[in-house]
């Protein structure tokens, strides 16, 4: 029962707090996907977060860099638990960096105080590369182990190799004499699971039971993959890369990268790629390599205490899982700073490709697909491309984009529907029908039935003499006036027709069955599904043009560079050319695409058709919607998460944005010297806010500073049980200088050590287009809204998510130049001159209300030119 409620929690919930909740954690948008729910943020809402007196807050105070003091006047020590995080929070990035540019200040002038202190100096400066060296040592070794697994159980499905049981069936047949040109893949050594039943390795019989065979091992491994995932590791189902992109950008998702989620992914992993799934390994290895940084990082008091430093190593980790998923360890590098990392500095970049190098290195010295190279899929090809060509591979551009932005919306659209259907009920029952249909109408089709990364393999390879692919059935012409080179283009024969239609009907079937399995409950990577996808279209393009150049070899587009004989067209380039356009399309990757799907190959001359096919895709796709798979994946669960790529076009103000609203209680403040003991604690008892702004008085009513609940909490526990004569009575004072006090009363608390001096704030007539931009480039959990120095509310990350949603389902017309200057706020004082009464809060006019323009408004009006 534990196990079930851990598999269906969601994040979508009245409260992160709440994680026991069964709802899909795919499902985080309202059924009809209008506005996402970002009332339920606790790590980044200090208005409306689910919070009491014995709830462990471990909110930091993100401004204070006074790090001369203790947390508390009255303690010597630090107090456990202060500074850490608690799950599905956001980290303070200012308070992390704080901590570490301290740390090594400290370290730095002990180290010239003995020969122990410089070799803890030492040991500090070289646990960064330390611990990316373990990370990538831990990948390659992995992957390598992920690839031997996969290609072996995925061959099981068809037999077994009797003479050595862990062999599949390429290494079954290496050392037999028996394999011939023609068919070279049967030996007396492997037998079919036909052959082993029933004794027969032709006919009816035998093809029935093959089939029979081939569900029930898909389904067996489908089935114990999603129980695996279910009962012992839920977070190992899925790509991973969403949830590391919100863990970069400084989430918290407690037990995402730890060992289960590893060891677990690992092993499921394997067994889904061998279901013959539509789906992939390579976006899983990120994951998988994540956690091995993450659990290697605990090693190093530099990175487990820090969060922010944890997250440079992860980046780093991203960079080695593609660098052992395609073995472009470049490309690994640029896709952790283009599409993973939030925060990537120039000491990240050196550690990242280092890591990608270590991964790569043990991946090949591992040589898991025995031909001694990092993927399975490398070619070479010896054609230039001419400049026609750019045509054709435009238009697989096109496709790919308008591949990407069906694949999205239609994912999106399952994923959004799963929680109102049986499916997201009962995920086992999912994977277990998506397993069945797939292996049911995969396995008459050779093309569908093969491994997704052999199928991208024979479509990438060009066809040579020793080709006996059915794709390389071409009619020998023995008419040619002109023989340039050893395979010229040719007439093509019938296996090269009944091979196209196989391929038509396969990219049907995966378009369709990846929309469906991407975001099921296993690990599932959509990189190698998605050049699949273009991968077919790609070589059904390259060998009509093919065609086209043979029978009209005349027309004046060919006639200057394609001779009668001559080896023009390579439709293989163009399978390479589709398979990169379709996953940018799906993923709007860019420049760490080209360099991936460049380093696959090997050749510098055909990085011009990846980048027109990469560029078109994206052009395409961002006509039907900016978002990439992975960003509207973290939409969808509700994470929050800043994309730095969207553009804030609209013109509102901090002041329309900020807490509290009309329907919320009112701002709660602190008094700088004006409260009790008892006053804070009923305050705290009586509100779920986490944080509370200082003011100087009831009077003055100015900011003065921020201070976080769980750090009253604890001081004020603390000081009870450690000072003597801390009572209810007891006057909290924040100021510097005690203030004098009656004799008769009892001892004053000083907390003012745990008073955030100077938190971020911004004026009430800040457009939020520069306050997006603050958030986004601190990586701020919370800023203050003021006017005059006064208080008026809060905005946090939540509040800008929630914002910005709202403004993609409304679109706001355009504001004329004074709104910029127009009051949204009463002013902070009366028309006697006074301050405007207040009482421990600060009661705000709603400003939703339209109101009649003051003088001062209608003044800006008519003076303003429009």
């Amino acid at each position: 029962m534990e196990s079930e409620q851990l598999f269906h929690r969601g994040y979508y919930r009245n409260s992160y707090n709440s994680i026991t909740s069964a709802s899909s954690d795919e499902e985080l948008l309202d059924g009809a996907g209008v506005i996402m729910d970002f009332q339920t943020s606790e790590d980044d809402n200090l208005l409306d977060g689910d919070a009491s007196i014995g709830t462990h807050y471990t909110m930091t105070n993100g401004g204070n860099i006074n790090s001369s003091t203790h947390l508390l006047d009255l303690l010597d020590e630090p107090i456990p638990g202060v500074g850490t995080y608690d799950d599905f929070h956001t980290i303070d990035w200012v308070r992390e960096k704080c901590k570490d540019r301290e740390r090594h200040r400290r370290i730095n002038s002990k180290k010239k105080e003995s020969a122990w202190e410089m070799t803890k100096s030492l040991y500090d400066a070289w646990s960064g590369w330390l611990v990316v060296t373990l990370t990538g040592l831990a990948s390659g070794a992995l992957a390598g182990l992920i690839d031997i697994a996969a290609d072996w159980m995925t061959d099981l499905k068809e037999g077994i190799c009797l003479s050595a049981l862990w062999f599949n069936h390429e290494q079954c047949c290496w050392g037999s004499n028996e394999t011939t040109f023609e068919e070279r893949d049967k030996c007396p050594q492997w037998k079919t699971w036909a052959e082993l039943i029933i004794g027969q390795a032709e006919g009816p019989g035998s093809y029935i039971m093959n089939y029979i065979m081939y569900i029930f091992w898909a389904l067996s491994f489908a089935f114990l993959a999603v129980s695996l995932v279910k009962v012992f590791a839920p977070y190992a189902c899925g790509s991973g890369i969403p949830e590391i992109k919100t863990i970069l950008s400084g989430f918290i998702i407690r037990g995402y990268l730890g060992k289960w989620t590893l060891m677990i992914k690992t092993i499921t992993l394997v067994l889904a790629v061998a279901s013959g799934l539509s789906l992939g390994k390579e976006g899983p290895l990120v994951h998988v390599a994540c956690c091995c940084g993450n659990i290697f990082s605990y090693l190093f008091p530099k990175y487990s205490t820090n969060e922010a430093k944890k997250r440079e190593v992860l980046s780093a980790a991203s960079a080695a899982g593609v660098s052992v998923a395609f073995g472009a360890p470049i490309g690994g590098v640029l896709f952790s700073l283009e599409e993973v990392s939030y925060y990537f500095p120039l000491k990240t970049l050196w550690r990242s490709f280092f890591a990608a190098l270590v991964a790569a290195f043990v991946l090949r010295s591992i040589n898991p697909f025995g031909n001694s190279r990092l993927v399975l899929f490398y070619v070479e090809y010896h054609t230039p491309w001419y400049l026609f060509e750019l045509l054709p591979f435009i238009l697989l551009g096109v496709f790919g984009g308008l591949w990407g932005a069906f694949f999205i919306r239609a994912n999106i659209a399952w994923c959004r529907r799963r929680k109102s259907t049986k499916f997201g009920k009962y995920p086992v029952l999912e994977v277990i029908v998506v397993a069945a249909i797939t292996a049911v109408i995969a396995f008459p089709n050779p093309y569908t039935r093969l491994n997704t990364s052999e199928l991208i393999k024979e479509l990438f390879t060009d066809c040579g003499p020793l080709e006996s692919s059915s794709l390389c059935d071409y009619r020998n012409d023995m008419n040619a006036s002109k023989i340039v080179d050893d395979i010229p283009d040719r007439p093509a024969g019938t296996g090269v027709y009944s091979a196209i239609w196989q391929l038509c009907l396969a990219l049907i079937f995966k378009i369709i069955m990846t929309v469906f399995t991407f975001g099921i409950k296993v690990p599932s990577g959509l990189f190698i599904p998605s050049m699949a996808i273009g991968a077919i279209a790609g070589r059904i393009v390259g060998i009509a043009v093919e065609q086209l150049a043979y029978y009209h070899h005349d027309w004046f587009i060919f006639k200057e560079w394609c001779e009668v004989g001559a080896d023009c067209i390579t439709p293989g380039l163009y399978a390479m050319v589709g398979a990169a356009a379709c996953l940018g399309g799906v993923t709007r990757m860019t420049v760490s695409l080209v360099v991936i799907v460049f380093e696959l190959t090997g050749g510098l001359e055909y990085i011009v058709p990846l980048m027109a096919a990469v560029m078109t895709s994206k052009w395409v796709g961002d006509a039907f919607g900016r978002e990439g798979i992975y960003e509207a994946h973290i939409r969808l669960n509700g994470y929050p998460f800043l994309d730095a790529k969207e553009e804030f076009t609209h013109t509102t103000l901090a002041a329309d944005v900020m807490r509290p609203r009309r329907s919320d209680p009112p701002l709660a403040v602190l008094t700088q010297d004006n409260m009790t003991v008892e006053d804070i604690e009923n305050l705290i008892n009586e509100t779920s806010y986490n944080g509370f702004p200082v003011i100087m008085s009831k009077e003055s009513q100015r900011l003065v500073g921020f201070a976080l609940r769980r750090d009253l909490t604890i001081a004020i526990e603390s000081a009870r049980k450690k000072q003597e004569g801390i009572v209810g009575s007891s006057r909290v004072c924040f100021a510097q200088h005690t203030p004098s006090l009656p004799a008769e009363s009892p001892r004053p608390l000083k907390l003012r050590s745990i008073l955030d001096m100077s938190p971020f704030t911004v004026t009430d007539h800040t457009p939020m287009e520069i306050v997006v931009d603050i958030f986004r480039k601190l990586g701020l959990r919370q800023c203050l809204v003021t006017h005059n120095g006064i208080v008026l509310g809060i905005i946090t990350k939540k509040n800008i998510l929630e914002h910005l949603e709202q403004l993609k389902q409304h679109v706001e017309p355009l504001a004329p130049p004074w709104h910029y200057n127009k009051k949204r706020y009463p002013p902070s004082y009366g028309p006697d001159g006074k301050p405007r009464p207040r009482l421990n809060n600060v009661q705000l006019k709603p400003i939703a209300e339209e109101r009649e323009e003051t003088e001062e408004e209608v003044h800006l009006l008519n003076s303003t030119t429009l």
